[in-house]
């Protein structure tokens, strides 16, 4: 079973309550800050104030308590920017006691609501100088990553030829690209952002990133030589069989191993029916995330019940 609405992206909202039980307590004293499950809804708002960071995130007064020592950095996905990636994992990463980070990087400007369209290796860079940055103002050894699509994936790049292992300690990818995509997976993803439009054909203009992350590219060719691992870091993907734009969805996978766990919604929740998009919305995932960053507190996946959504994205 798949629910579909307007605008053909598929979701499959579930009861969120008890995403914050087991004891988990909120950044700073006061009520819980909102989580949006809802893509379009949490896509919208963030596209419309793309310079702003998501709820939850970027406050740089915020000390890692010794729960959870190290500090969150977020990574947004390609066309999409921190505010609208990262509306709901934003906010329940706060509730459960994170400090929360999120940025822009590959945008045509600063504050552009269409970012992550750059060279990968700028990306990187950016990402490096940013958890710099984090690790200065918490005064944490290290921190984890969670990234959405190119995100998941260009974190990788950090990590393997930037330094970045030694500051991290858990990489989370939310239907990463790392294995690469299909040039229709890409074009589905201009499809589904609205920007394939005649009046408004943005995979015809320049998008280095895309062309990046097809299957075989000279740079996923590079970055998966070796190994797709680095020692130190502990790895979690999360991908749904019901991905269009990372295509297979099983390119999201990484290697087999003792630091290596893949993780399918379905193989969870069946009817969950979340796409590329949603799933950093999805609450299913988003307890996957939970659950990988702090493994010794495991929360249930909250798959009771399964409500239909309609209405366009955009």
């Amino acid at each position: 079973m798949r629910t579909k609405r307007a605008g053909g992206v598929g979701v499959a909202v579930l009861a969120a309550a008890g995403l914050l039980a087991g004891g988990a307590q909120p950044a700073a004293a006061g009520s819980a800050l909102p989580v949006e499950y809802h893509f379009s809804t949490g896509f919208l708002k963030g596209f419309a104030a793309p310079d702003r960071a998501p709820d939850g995130a970027n406050d740089w007064s915020c000390r890692p308590a010794a729960e959870h020592p190290r500090p969150v950095v977020l990574v947004h996905g390609t066309l999409e920017n921190m505010n609208d990636n990262w509306g709901g994992a934003a906010p329940l990463l706060a509730n459960a006691g994170y400090c929360v980070y999120a940025f822009d990087y590959g945008g045509a400007f600063a504050g552009a609501p269409i970012q992550g369209t750059t060279a990968l290796e700028g990306g990187s860079a950016t990402l490096a100088a940013f958890v710099d940055r984090v690790l200065a103002a918490t005064g944490a050894s290290r921190v984890d990553l969670v990234g959405h699509s190119q995100g998941g994936m260009m974190a990788r790049h950090y990590l393997k030829d930037r330094g970045g292992a030694g500051k991290v300690g858990r990489l989370v990818g939310l239907a990463p690209s790392n294995n690469g995509t299909t040039l229709d997976g890409i074009t589905e993803l201009g499809r589904q952002l609205h920007l394939l439009a005649p009046a408004n054909d943005f995979l015809a203009g320049p998008c280095e990133a895309c062309v990046q992350q097809e299957v075989g590219s000279d740079f996923l060719t590079a970055l998966n030589a070796g190994g797709e691992t680095v020692p130190g870091v502990e790895y979690t993907v999360i991908a749904t069989r019901y991905d269009e734009v990372v295509t297979p969805y099983t390119n999201a996978f990484l290697p087999e191993g003792p630091h290596v766990t893949n993780v399918t919604v379905q193989d969870q929740c069946p009817l969950d029916a979340t796409d590329h998009l949603e799933i950093s919305y999805d609450p299913v995932a988003l307890t996957d995330v939970l659950n990988a960053l702090d493994p010794a507190h495991p929360r249930p996946v909250p798959c009771q019940v399964v409500l239909p959504v309609t209405g366009p994205l955009l």
